[in-house]
């Protein structure tokens, strides 16, 4: 890694000529980059310092099946090392590669530092389709407090406007639990700006979630400030621990966000459960009849 004691070095290479090489996702459609080699899968190991540490499965089932059919159809940028190459984009096509049992791989070899290889791996985290605003300008803010980079320097390596980095960043300022909300989909990036500032942002996000009210709705409420004794009143307390855990094993089970709202002075309440899309709802209707 780069010395600490070393002034930031500006965009170095440069962010954009680095993400030059970042191949598309698989899905996306993109042309094939130009390939270098073919090598052994057992000859490719993952890079140790790649800040994105889980990988959903039935996301890489999903790759590895789409693999199996068209193949890898982009290569993984990797840089030589002693005893064979460690990636530096596309972890998640080595993965899937792996379920999919080839036993070879497409690469790209490119010379990158340390510091460049951290940098890549962090841009690569950003493009990701499936990213929740928090972890985005999670994203920012590590390209920026690590490198030195300015948020024009990064708006313009990543072809944004400087205010749309920005507007990212002030998520950051949100409170732990509306962060919260934010990656597991009960509240959008639309939301979560009109709440930014805002001293009730957690009384007036759990009011937004508990009434599904749309960004609309909730930067009128924000605006007018119609909520805010209200808001005091029935706004929902603080869950117990054993909720809180209720919640997350139920959430890791249907892969989707779940929400127990007990009745208050009673044993009864509520569970709210989020999907996307109908495909989620399909699978959680299977899930539900035992299918």
């Amino acid at each position: 890694m780069a010395d600490k004691k070393s002034k930031p070095r500006g965009l170095g290479r440069g962010l954009s000529a680095l993400m030059a090489d970042i191949p598309q996702d698989i899905n996306e459609g993109s042309k094939p980059q130009k390939l270098d080699a073919m090598v052994p899968i057992e000859k490719v190991s993952p890079n140790p310092d790649q800040p994105r540490r889980s990988f959903d499965q039935s996301a890489l089932e999903e790759l590895a099946e789409s693999i199996r059919i068209k193949g890898v159809i982009q290569p993984l940028i990797v840089r030589a090392k002693a005893d064979g190459y460690e990636i530096v984009a596309g972890e998640r096509r080595w993965r899937a590669s792996q379920i999919a049992q080839l036993h070879e791989v497409p690469v790209v070899v490119r010379d990158f530092t340390d510091t460049e290889v951290l940098e890549v791996a962090i841009i690569e985290n950003i493009q990701r389709a499936d990213l929740n605003a928090i972890d985005e300008a999670a994203g920012y803010r590590q390209l920026m407090d690590r490198f030195g980079h300015t948020q024009e320097q990064v708006a313009s390596a990543l072809g944004k406007s400087r205010s749309y980095i920005a507007n990212y960043l002030r998520l950051m300022t949100l409170p732990k639990d509306v962060q919260s909300w934010i990656k597991d989909g009960s509240l959008t990036a639309g939301h979560a700006r009109a709440l930014v500032g805002n001293e009730e942002a957690s009384q007036l996000a759990a009011h937004i979630i508990r009434k599904g009210l749309s960004v609309r709705d909730t930067e009128k409420l924000v605006k007018t400030g119609l909520i805010k004794s209200s808001t005091r009143q029935a706004s929902p307390k603080v869950k117990d621990a054993d909720t809180v855990q209720i919640e997350k094993e139920l959430s890791a089970t249907l892969k989707m966000p779940v929400n127990i709202q007990h009745q208050a002075g009673g044993e009864g309440g509520k569970i709210l459960i989020s999907y996307k899309n109908f495909e989620q709802l399909d699978d959680l209707l299977r899930v539900l009849s035992g299918g």
